[in-house]
């Protein structure tokens, strides 16, 4: 086949793109160029899909992976604009569920609903990302923009968080990291909490698949297929780093007097006990999605030891200096661990 990816170079992007080359099929991305270097070897097409599609006129391809439709106005020009194509794959995201407060949640849960005005309102002069509370909103009314225009034709895979190698959210790269530096190590909350990750690599594998196949429909894109929990997690990533590391867990109350923000300061935890801002109840269904519909069509998972070897050996060749997006700083880590000995004591 010929596949077009509408970004492809950064982290899910370049898996999927390597997956297909692997698969035998001729690939062609396109995106700003901001990664020139990545798949040097294949043809790239550089332009902006808010405005500059012109590269994309007068050209056909089998199939369409959009891995950069944040926003419903870029996913209905580049819909329109290949109408001729046979398949067409979003890549969207578990926080289009609207009430993710009970484990389970399966394909036909509620979506978030967003207003076409406000949407634009919100997105004006940008092609996205844009995360936060219109994250989810805006990806539910992306889905349906691409199935407006392409009815029949669209894939929808709802990703939970991915992981792997080129990670830029920084969520795991964080705990091996600080994993691997030893000592007393700050978790939250309880170490039976259940939470799901994806390598970006099975992630890939299985779209191509699913592609291959002409499969359309929406899928829970979470794993693994038995329930980790992130004292598992942890436990991991110290055998890995094979670090001495100490888990000092403490409460979900403790952290949320001292003013620690949930998954970004504290990468992946998310309060079993109380509300983010802005919910009503606690958001325990958002890490423990029902993924049985992908596993029967033939999602599989890599061993999570194998995940974070790779992730570590990735993570360990960064430069120090790299900007990394998530984690709570030492300094303050050090404090409040000296804090919640006198609160426990």
């Amino acid at each position: 086949m010929n596949i077009l990816i509408l970004g492809g170079t950064r982290f899910l992007g370049r898996y999927l793109a390597k997956a297909a080359i692997v698969k035998g099929h001729d690939v062609t991305l396109f995106n700003r160029g901001s990664d020139p270097y990545v798949f040097p070897e294949i043809e790239q097409l550089r332009g902006d899909r808010d405005g500059d599609l012109e590269m994309l006129k007068g050209r056909q391809w089998d199939a369409v992976i959009d891995t950069s439709g944040f926003i419903p106005r870029t996913v209905s020009k580049s819909c329109r604009l290949l109408n001729q194509v046979k398949h067409y794959t979003y890549i969207s995201s578990i926080s289009v569920y609207s009430d993710p407060t009970e484990p389970g949640i399966d394909e036909n849960g509620e979506v978030h609903t967003l207003n076409e005005d406000k949407a634009e309102e919100i997105t004006l002069g940008t092609a996205g990302p844009i995360y936060g509370e219109y994250y989810g909103p805006l990806k539910s009314l992306s889905e349906k923009a691409a199935e407006k225009e392409l009815p029949g034709k669209v894939l929808s895979i709802r990703a939970g968080q991915i992981v792997g190698p080129y990670d830029y959210t920084d969520r795991l790269p964080y705990w091996l990291k600080r994993i691997a530096e030893g000592g007393e190590v700050l978790s939250p909350g309880r170490p039976g909490r259940p939470i799901q990750v994806i390598d970006a690599r099975d992630l890939a594998q299985w779209v191509i698949q699913l592609i291959e196949k002409n499969m359309t429909g929406i899928y829970n894109a979470v794993g693994p297929d038995y329930t980790l929990t992130m004292g598992k997690l942890l436990e991991g990533c110290k055998k890995v780093t094979r670090s001495d590391a100490d888990f000092t867990w403490v409460s979900e109350k403790f952290l949320n007097d001292n003013k620690v923000e949930p998954w970004g300061e504290m990468p992946l935890w998310i309060p079993e006990e109380f509300p983010l801002p802005g919910a009503k109840e606690p958001l325990n269904g958002f890490l423990a999605v029902d993924n049985n519909k992908a596993i029967n069509n033939g999602l599989t998972f890599r061993p999570l030891s194998e995940t974070l070897e790779d992730i570590w050996d990735w993570e360990k060749n960064r430069p120090e200096s790299a900007d990394r997006k998530a984690g709570i700083q030492r300094q303050l880590e050090r404090d409040l661990l000296r804090l919640w000995k006198k609160t426990v004591g």
